[in-house]
């Protein structure tokens, strides 16, 4: 039972083989730089011709299914579906609301359509763990017309990763802890924070798109969005000037003015960067405000799970948000809170009235096991 795991980006491809047997890694690979002028892949089909090729070369890696990540899936779907020529009509059908995710999603789906045809596709969306909101948190405060015509709202993404720690935090059987009400933090280069209550989500801190939410590495999260005419006015910025600058030149980067990468901010503190501890402090502050709200949403928390880079790899920035939680009555387990947290761990003490656990997320496996569910191999 071997599945191929398709994330197609605008200039990349990343694809794995997972042997579901054992839940375990076969072979992984990653081609860059697609559409560089000076690159010979020019697009996701050439890139999957490599594929195609190292398959062919004696492999044998006996490939059952192919589950690709899609990004946005609107509100079309709710689950994984096996890919038709009507889903692929409403996967781009959702291309303006994920204009740099959804196209390379869909080249690299007609890529395997044409270069693997006997294998079933099925796609697997970030949206889909969060379609069960109920409107008084989706919606946003506009004319509903806005919503009715073009389903501006709220969608939530990293849904295979929120849905992966979930899973792994209910069917853990050392977390012996309440579960009822949970908190899982999603911080890497995107940072996404959901609010869960037995199993159903209730609010996702993502919106319409990703640039919603908590400061990142290069997105600015919440501002006012007056600010927004306010330097089309003043700068004479044109839209895709505001795109640019509110996904790829804020935040970290932009605070920071040395880099996007939480290593240099930490660096830069240890050598007395006022910038870089600045920029920190206010990415700490915007993880706290987002837990606190999704407290008080859910009345209480039993369980808050950290997962993706930073989380999963940097003690210091655990240590500066449960601090400033410590109203919460969490006391980290300081022995538990090492830098490189590889499995499921505990790292608050057994006298905290909300625990904390870092769970390493694992997207690929995730839509890998929603592949096998779906095909029933």
């Amino acid at each position: 039972m071997k599945i191929l795991v398709i994330n197609a980006w605008s200039s990349s491809l990343k694809y794995q083989v997972l042997d579901m047997s054992h839940n375990s890694l076969v072979v992984k690979w990653i081609v860059e730089k697609v559409w560089v002028n000076w690159s010979s892949v020019k697009n996701h089909k050439d890139a999957l011709q490599s594929l195609v090729k190292i398959l062919a070369d004696g492999w044998n890696l006996d490939i059952d299914a192919i589950g690709h990540r899609v990004v946005h899936g609107g509100e079309y779907f709710k689950n994984p579906v096996f890919i038709t020529d009507e889903v692929i009509s409403k996967i781009d059908a959702c291309s303006d609301l994920a204009p740099l995710h959804n196209p390379p999603n869909l080249e690299a789906i007609l890529a395997c359509k044409e270069l693997l045809p006997a294998l079933s596709q099925v796609a697997v969306f970030d949206t889909a763990f969060y379609q069960w909101m109920e409107p008084v948190h989706y919606l946003y405060p506009l004319p509903i017309k806005y919503y009715e015509t073009y389903k501006i709202r709220r969608y939530g993404f990293h849904g295979t990763s929120h849905q992966y720690v979930y899973e792994q935090l209910l069917q853990n059987p050392n977390f012996t802890m309440k579960k009822n009400k949970v908190i899982t933090c999603h911080v890497g280069n995107g940072v996404s924070i959901t609010a869960i209550k037995d199993w159903k989500v209730i609010e996702t801190s993502m919106g319409m798109t990703p640039l919603e939410g908590v400061m990142m590495w290069t997105r600015s999260g919440n501002i006012d969005p007056a600010i927004i005419t306010y330097l089309m006015t003043h700068e004479s910025m044109t839209v895709d000037q505001i795109n640019n600058l509110l996904n790829k030149q804020s935040w970290l980067l932009w605070i920071s003015e040395i880099s996007s990468d939480m290593r240099d901010i930490l660096t830069g503190i240890t050598e007395g960067n006022k910038k870089c501890a600045l920029a920190l402090d206010m990415y700490i502050n915007s993880l706290v405000k987002y837990i606190w709200a999704y407290a008080a949403l859910l009345w209480w928390v039993d369980v808050i799970v950290l997962t993706a880079g930073i989380m999963e790899h940097r003690a210091i920035i655990r240590t500066m948000l449960l601090e400033k939680l410590s109203w919460m009555w969490i006391q980290i387990d300081e022995k538990s809170n090492q830098d490189e947290i590889e499995s499921d761990t505990l790292i608050s003490t057994s006298d905290s009235q909300v625990a904390v656990v870092v769970i390493p997320t694992n997207e690929e496996l995730m839509i890998a096991k929603e592949t096998i569910k779906l095909t029933n191999i």
